[in-house]
């Protein structure tokens, strides 16, 4: 569901009794739609998050390690010029509408002594967050909003704060059961022009749509909740009044359930209160675990966009290389007309003939016939021949060079679509993208895109960037796995050269090391480390797969070769099925 007026009610009533009073230590500004407030009150440190994106917007205490950038935008600073070492003297939300007001009072970096007020609007791709003075003068924005830009107000420095604008109603300024009844009736009839008669009257629709910060979903929960049906009737009118009321007056009851994996809603403890800050942390669990989902997915997306448009790109590159080469195979046929045109020019009447019939003496004498431009004359034709001849010679050796180096790079694309296939988090994406900026985008394409990513020369700084490969336990043997290519390089570089290395045969796949200790495995041991190089390989779902192992002293790698590319020699073969182990 949105993050609805009752969401944000309920986590408003949970800060007011753990952040009032509080200093504010810490300010800073994680992307262009966050600010995080550092919180020290009675002993305990907080960390407020407040999110104005359009589709995650919030605020709540969070756990989630948040970046501190270098460099502070201008917001930030300005919240820190006005806001740092302040108190907060009060938190409040008007009513059950998505604005957070957070009153703060101290001395600011120009002396001033005085109250500041930090306005959080939470209203989808209009959310902002707005810094104003005791009157109410706006000092900035983390949005600016101009009214000759399509915007009913101004939200510029200077200008006074007005309040959005809601054809909803307040729910709070209801005093009575009948008062709710009949109030939203005539906004029914008034705003909406439906009628208590209406067929299809859903309880919910009636509720969402009449009164401000009450969505939907937050409707069809109480309805569930009550055992009631979605219908608008006198008596469930009633039972929802009641519901709302006690949301209202006995916030300390009120908790946020999760619906279903995508969902959540808010529910009443009836024998109990609920625990403290439990509607803030489950918000931010949920958002956070959200935006982490969304980010991987827009990585991924974006990668796989870059994936297949390179591919393609090499694939349209490949396909001339070979019509080239096609081209080329006549060149001895070019070299065969020249001959036998200069060889029987003495017989060649007429100068201007489109075609000759000569006897072919490199095939028994056979007739063959040679095309000619008619308007030059056959000698002329002859050395035509003999220079497409040369520059089909030329070009060949040229292209069967272009030919192999457009093979690697295919082959090297196919290597890190098969670490895209296997990628999980945000990090074995990060880290993908890393290697192709560094060892095939910044060499083909414009560097402006990875310039945050730079090769580290040193061993523990290169372990940290490519993270952790994974490890399995066999027989007691410690088998690591890389989970691309430079995982493949670094976990092999740092092999003993009596561990044992694994990869599938001529198929893609990862780098298996079995750390022998100066042990002797087993063949048992060696087929279980072999099964789990195929498992890690594109040949997962086959069976019989080709696997060889050697010792790591015979796996060598090329000087300027891509990432995860080796030669190795001494090696043996066995035939196993993929499978996977428990990791350690």
């Amino acid at each position: 569901m949105a993050f609805d007026g009752l969401v944000n009610y309920t986590i408003i009533k949970e800060l007011q009794n753990h952040l009032i009073g509080g200093k504010v230590d810490k300010i800073f500004e994680p992307n262009d739609h966050e600010i995080l407030l550092g919180i020290y009150c009675n002993g305990l440190k907080y960390a407020l998050n407040i999110v104005v994106s359009s589709n995650n917007y919030r605020i709540c205490l969070t756990n989630s390690p948040k970046p501190n950038p270098t460099f502070a935008p201008n917001f930030c600073m300005v919240l820190r010029k006005y806001l740092l070492n302040a108190k907060i003297i009060k938190i409040d939300t008007l009513s059950f509408e998505r604005i957070v007001i957070i009153e703060f009072e101290g001395l600011d970096k120009s002396g001033d002594f005085g109250i500041k007020k930090l306005v959080i609007e939470l209203m989808g791709k209009y959310s902002n967050m707005i810094l104003m003075n005791d009157d109410d003068i706006i000092i900035d924005s983390l949005k600016h909003f101009h009214i000759e830009s399509s915007s009913y107000r101004n939200i510029l420095p200077n200008y006074k704060y007005i309040f959005p604008i809601s054809n909803k109603l307040d729910f709070i300024e209801i005093q009575t059961i009948d008062d709710f009844y009949h109030t939203t009736m005539t906004y029914l009839r008034e705003n909406l022009y439906i009628e208590e008669s209406s067929n299809d009257l859903k309880l919910s629709d009636i509720i969402s749509n009449t009164y401000t910060g009450i969505s939907r979903i937050s409707m069809l929960s109480m309805i569930k909740e009550l055992e009631i049906e979605d219908t608008l009737c006198k008596e469930n009118m009633d039972k929802i009044y009641n519901y709302l009321s006690d949301v209202f007056h006995h916030n300390n009851h009120v908790i946020v359930i999760p619906i279903s994996d995508k969902d959540y809603s808010i529910s009443l403890l009836k024998s109990k209160k609920a625990n403290n800050l439990q509607v803030n942390f489950f918000i931010d669990d949920y958002y956070s675990q959200k935006e982490v989902s969304e980010l991987f997915i827009t990585y991924r997306n974006n990668l796989s966009h870059l994936l297949l448009n390179h591919m393609k790109k090499l694939n349209h590159r490949l396909s001339n290389i070979n019509t080239k080469l096609n081209e080329c195979q006549n060149a001895d046929l070019y070299k065969l007309y020249g001959e036998l045109i200069t060889n029987n020019l003495y017989r060649i009447k007429d100068n201007h003939t489109d075609k000759i019939a000569i006897e072919n003496y490199y095939n028994d004498n056979q007739l063959i016939t040679i095309p000619l431009d008619q308007s030059i004359s056959p000698s002329s034709n002859a050395k035509i021949y003999f220079k497409k001849y040369r520059k089909l010679k030329s070009a060949k050796e040229i292209v069967e060079i272009q030919k192999k180096e457009v093979e690697e790079e295919i082959n090297y694309l196919e290597s890190i679509i098969y670490e895209f296939q296997l990628a999980s988090t945000v990090s074995d994406i990060d880290a993908i993208y890393s290697e192709l900026s560094e060892n095939f985008l910044d060499k083909k394409h414009s560097h402006s895109d990875n310039k945050k990513f730079k090769k580290s020369k040193k061993d523990s700084k290169l372990s940290t960037q490519i993270g952790e490969p994974i490890k399995y336990t066999v027989d007691g043997f410690t088998v690591i796995v890389g989970k691309n290519n430079k995982q493949n390089d670094y976990i092999t570089k740092k092999a003993n050269p009596d561990d044992i290395w694994f990869h599938t045969k001529d198929i893609h796949g990862s780098h298996v090391i079995l750390k022998t200790e100066n042990k002797v495995p087993s063949q048992d041991t060696i087929n279980q480390c072999a099964s789990l190089a195929a498992f890690h390989s594109k040949a997962t779902n086959s069976t019989n797969v080709s696997v060889d192992y050697t010792y790591v002293k015979y796996v060598k790698k090329p000087s300027g070769a891509k990432p995860g590319m080796v030669i190795y020699t001494n090696h043996k073969n066995v035939i196993v099925n993929p499978k996977v182990i428990e990791q350690a």
